[in-house]
C-alpha cells in the first residue's frame, strides 16, 4: 500500500518485511513462541513439537490478526481505491502449478531454517530471529515479484477477506502448509534421537511452545 504512494522497490518491501518479523520474534518469542504463521503451528503439531490443543488458539489468533491488520491498512490508506496491493497474487505466464511449487519451495526453505535455528539445541538461538528474518527477506526478493511470496496462509487469508477477493487463494493456503510440513519432517530426520526424547518428555507447556517455535512465520 505504501509502495503506491512512494515506491520502495522489492528490496525495500523485503527489508521492511524481514526486519519487522525479526523484531517481533525477539519481542514475543519468550511470551508465546511468536507464532505468526498457521503453517508453522500446524507443522510443529504434526511432528509432536506443539500440543494439538494449542493449534486452534494459534490459528484463530493468526487469522484474526491478519484480518484486523488489513482493516487497519484500509483505514490508513483510505485515499487509495482498493486493497489489491495487499493480496498475494500471480498472473500470466505463471501457472497454478508453478505458483504452487514456488510457494512450496520458499516455505520449505523458511521452515527448514526455523527448525534449524529455533528448535535444535545444537544451534545458537540468540541469532534465531536474525536468521529467520533474513531468510524471509531473501525469499521475498526472489519470489515476491512472481507469487507475492506468501509462505503464510494467514498472510493471504486476511487481505482476501478484506478485499473480498478469493481467486487462487487455495494455492496460498495449501502450498505453505505442505511446504512447512515437509521441511519439518525432513529436519526431524537430522535431529539427534536423544534431543527428540527430551523434547517430547518435557512437562512444561510454555517450554514446549517457546523452545520449539518460530516465530514464522511468516510470514
Amino acid at each position: 500500500m505504501a509502495d503506491r504512494d512512494r515506491p520502495l522497490t522489492i528490496i525495500g518491501i523485503a527489508m521492511v518485511w524481514g526486519l519487522c518479523l525479526m523484531a517481533l520474534i525477539y519481542t514475543l518469542g519468550h511470551i508465546s513462541g511468536a507464532h505468526f504463521n498457521p503453517a508453522v503451528s500446524i507443522a510443529f503439531a504434526a511432528v509432536g513439537r506443539l500440543r494439538l490443543i494449542y493449534v486452534p488458539m494459534y490459528v484463530v489468533s493468526q487469522l484474526l490478526g491478519s484480518t484486523l491488520a488489513c482493516l487497519t491498512l484500509k483505514v490508513l490508506f483510505n485515499h487509495q481505491p482498493d486493497m489489491l496491493p495487499t493480496l498475494t497474487r500471480f498472473s500470466t505466464p505463471v501457472t497454478d502449478f508453478e505458483a504452487f511449487l514456488w510457494e512450496f519451495i520458499i516455505t520449505f526453505i523458511l521452515m527448514f531454517t526455523i527448525n534449524g535455528v529455533a528448535t535444535d539445541d545444537r544451534s545458537s538461538k540468540e541469532l534465531a530471529g536474525v536468521a529467520i528474518g533474513v531468510t524471509l527477506l531473501f525469499n521475498v526478493i526472489i519470489a515476491g515479484p512472481i507469487t507475492g511470496a506468501s509462505m503464510n496462509p494467514a498472510r493471504s487469508i486476511g487481505p482476501a477477506i478484506v478485499a473480498n477477493e478469493y481467486e487462487k487463494l487455495w494455492i496460498f493456503i495449501s502450498s505453505p502448509i505442505l511446504g512447512a510440513l515437509t521441511a519439518t519432517i525432513v529436519y526431524s530426520l537430522l535431529r539427534q534421537p536423544k534431543q527428540e526424547r527430551q523434547d517430547i518428555e518435557s512437562e512444561s507447556p510454555k517450554s514446549i511452545i517457546y523452545n520449539n517455535v518460530y516465530s514464522h512465520s511468516i510470514v
